[in-house]
């Protein structure tokens, strides 16, 4: 049975999600961007680490610069090495569970060369096996060869890969795929690009490298150099079905459906207050649904693009998500379509005054 159509910017959600763009590697997934944004921005370019600089320009006169971030790059692995039995020996490229790896099936590198994680089959474990987690340095990619140099035939060393998961719509709600973390944000911000003029100067920064250290937000700040800035990611929701503690997670209290999450406090950014509450007084007013982040750990762009050069107030807009950095995320399809209506409100109603205000 044919797939029904969806909406254009579902379809473009699609192919970013199902795309193959690890870290230092996001060649696939700019290339759609460039190709997404350029009959609404007024300049595009790509900068020497690979970020997608665009600008759209305001009606106004010296109007003020608002930077508004989206990470390109996801997790995965770097191909390390090569068995003599053609298996491929890797290294996990960003933050990914050991326990997230087994059995799983990637792509690999810009010919997508399919491959399994190899896991050993319940039959052959023992008790005490059955209840390890395998490290990935014990792992191995099975890429359906029986020799190194067959292996090298299909995959070079350093290439990146990822799990292969194609992006569905499940019950017409939730959004199942790979790599929401941070695609949502980067349809986020193709869609804010669509709209406008605003008041102000947009300038829409697409991200290398965020996975492995908020690198190429760094580089795009310095470039950029606004009044403030937005970095839109996606945040672990708590509410996972039948946890096994059943109190409140105070490190992550957000909830699939319930709206956009802003941030307070993470392990790199005390999120700017005057930002906070103007997104907080847009919401309310336009009815916005949307939820708060407790403090926590974990880091966005936001991180390297408070601190640059002489600071810029930063502040996180995030939509939950289950199973975050696994083979298949879970995020609700009205919790991103709301993060898009509570940007664009923010844009489209800028007047930056309340920035120089204390």
């Amino acid at each position: 049975m044919p797939r029904p159509k969806n909406p254009p910017e579902l379809e473009l959600l699609r192919s970013l999600s199902n795309a193959v763009a690890v870290s230092g590697e996001e060649g696939a997934v700019r290339k759609l961007i460039l190709e997404a944004i350029r009959p609404y921005a007024d300049s595009v370019k790509v900068d020497a680490l690979g970020n997608v600089l665009a600008v759209k320009k305001s009606k106004k006169r010296n109007a003020p610069r608002v930077l508004v971030d989206a990470h390109m790059d996801e997790v995965g692995f770097m191909v390390s090495g090569f068995d003599s039995d053609g298996g491929l020996k890797f290294n996990v490229v960003g933050g990914v569970d050991d326990r997230a790896w087994l059995g799983k099936p990637v792509l690999i590198g810009p010919n997508r060369v399919p491959g399994v994680i190899g896991a050993a089959p319940v039959h052959v474990l023992n008790a005490e096996q059955r209840l390890s987690v395998v490290p990935a340095r014990s792992l191995r990619i099975d890429i359906g060869v029986e020799s190194a140099e067959a292996a090298k035939r299909l995959v070079k060393l350093g290439e990146r890969g990822t799990f292969a998961t194609e992006l569905e719509v499940l019950g017409g709600v939730t959004l199942r795929g790979k790599a929401l973390d941070d695609r949502l944000g980067c349809a986020t911000l193709v869609e804010l690009l669509k709209g406008g003029p605003y008041p102000c100067e947009l300038h829409a920064a697409f991200t290398v490298q965020e996975e492995v250290g908020l690198r190429g937000a760094k580089v795009a700040a310095f470039a950029t150099n606004p009044a403030a800035a937005f970095a839109l990611d996606c945040t672990p929701a708590n509410d996972l079905p039948h946890s096994l503690d059943e109190r409140e997670n105070v490190t992550y209290n957000t909830r699939v459906g319930f709206g956009p999450a802003i941030y307070t406090s993470d392990a790199s950014t005390i999120h700017d207050q005057r930002l906070i509450n103007y997104l907080q007084g847009l919401a309310a007013g336009r009815k916005i649904p949307y939820q708060m982040r407790q403090p926590g750990g974990g880091s966005t762009d936001a991180g390297a693009i408070h601190l640059s050069r002489a600071g810029i107030p930063s502040v996180s807009v995030s939509v939950p998500g289950r199973y975050l950095h696994t083979a298949a995320a879970h995020a609700r399809l009205e919790d991103w379509r709301n993060s898009v209506k509570l940007l664009s409100a923010a844009l489209s109603e800028w007047d930056g005054k309340f920035i120089s205000q204390y």
